[in-house]
């Protein structure tokens, strides 16, 4: 009798059963990986919302600000035809995707060489700031002047802090433009606004002949003083009693520094509210230093530099800034759309409170760009003084005691 004899090939199987055991630990370290990855970022999220709860995230808000809409738009137009557009614009394209990750990764953006030893150049860097309000807007630049920028030879005068600006000092300062007829004074006297400029020698290109280069947009007279100079004066045409300093840092300062701009404007501060004690709103005006497409807006028929609102994120009590910028953000962009172009924190590495801690009250304001015309800018000091003026008399209103509040006291 024969006996048939079946040969099994277990090598074949074998094989089959560590490529399918490769395959499964793969899978099985990759979803753990991924899964302790998002348990420790959540872990480090909450510890960082709990010890720095007084401080704006830059991390995740930062680079979603970063991102603009077309970005978003152009990811769903991969799977919606219908949002599709034009391929030469495209965010996907290899040379736009390999530029985002490179940027993200290094901190080096490849069309703007300063970025590449910005760090290591104290101003050449910019800082980076955070969407805090509802707009889809660039972030502002701010880059420092050239070395040779400002000269001492020339620094200019020294300045002074002014009360009441309009009273006494002629016209309105600036070009003739349509302003509110004159209010009867709403704070009972009182000068409750401050207006100054901690860089106070940024300036407007169409106001420098000769000068074309952005990094050379400042001047010892023509600059953005008279700006918070039309805003100080339209405050008073709206019954807001109101201070001005027109002091020239470049001038006083002894070895004057400009990165150290903001502990000279601290001096201001504090020598204001010693001579004015009721000075309560605080306004720190400068000039962005983006070009003029990213910073001018037409309104009715006219133009307008527009305005960035910047809060320090450093500051431990960021937070009452940001409702007091908001306030005045909604007021003026219910009467001129489009002017403001939203609220930002910056937590920049050499500053990031910008003397805002001095009062909740305090807003930096930036006013156009390097490209507009000091029309442009008192044409937005006006809108500007119109919204301020309103928030400051509802903050008032609503903060004064009630009638008859001293009469019960006194009875009871």
């Amino acid at each position: 009798m024969k006996w048939t004899s079946v040969t099994v090939n277990l090598s074949k199987y074998r094989k089959v059963s560590q490529a399918f055991g490769t395959y499964t630990r793969t899978i099985t370290m990759l979803m753990t990986g991924c899964i302790l990855f998002f348990i420790v970022f959540g872990v480090l999220g909450f510890i960082q919302t709990r010890m720095t709860a007084k401080e704006p995230s830059s991390s995740m808000k930062g680079l979603a600000a970063s991102v603009s809409s077309r970005f978003f738009m152009d990811m769903l137009g991969m799977e919606i035809p219908h949002l599709q557009t034009d391929r030469k614009s495209f965010t996907f394209s290899q040379s736009k995707v390999s530029g985002f990750l490179f940027s993200l990764i290094t901190d080096i953006n490849p069309k703007d060489p300063k970025t590449l030893i910005s760090r290591e150049v104290p101003g050449l860097g910019q800082d980076g700031s955070v969407l805090l309000s509802n707009i889809d807007g660039d972030s502002p630049l701010d880059y420092g002047p050239r070395g040779e920028v400002l000269k001492p030879g020339d620094p200019g005068d020294t300045g002074t802090i002014t009360a009441n600006p309009v009273a006494g000092d002629g016209p309105v300062q600036g070009p003739v433009l349509p302003t509110p007829t004159a209010q009867p004074p709403k704070t009972a006297g009182k000068n409750v606004a401050f207006v100054y400029q901690s860089h106070n020698q940024e300036s407007y290109l169409p106001e420098l002949p000769g000068i074309k280069d952005p990094d050379k947009a400042y001047d010892p007279k023509e600059n953005v003083t008279l700006v918070g100079l039309r805003l100080a004066q339209m405050l008073e045409k709206e019954g807001i009693g109101s201070v001005h300093s027109n002091e020239n840092y470049p001038a006083i300062e002894k070895n004057f520094n400009y990165y150290y701009s903001y502990k000279y404007s601290l001096k201001t501060l504090q020598e204001a509210s010693a001579g004015h004690p009721d000075l309560k709103y605080y306004f720190d005006i400068h000039r962005d230093s983006q070009r003029r497409d990213k910073t001018t807006a037409t309104i009715n028929g006219q133009s307008y530099a527009q305005i960035y609102f910047i809060i320090g994120g450093k500051n431990p009590n960021w937070e009452q800034n940001y409702e007091f910028a908001k306030q005045i953000h909604e007021a003026v962009e219910s009467k001129f759309p489009g002017i403001s172009k939203g609220i930002h924190a910056k937590n920049a590495e050499g500053n990031g409170v910008y003397n805002q801690n001095f009062s909740p009250n305090s807003v930096l304001i930036e006013i156009g760009g390097v490209d507009n015309t000091m029309e442009e800018c008192y044409r937005t000091a006006d809108a500007l003084a119109v919204a301020i003026a309103e928030v400051i008399q509802h903050v008032e209103k609503v903060g004064a005691p009630p009638a008859g509040a001293k009469d019960e006291k006194k009875t009871g």
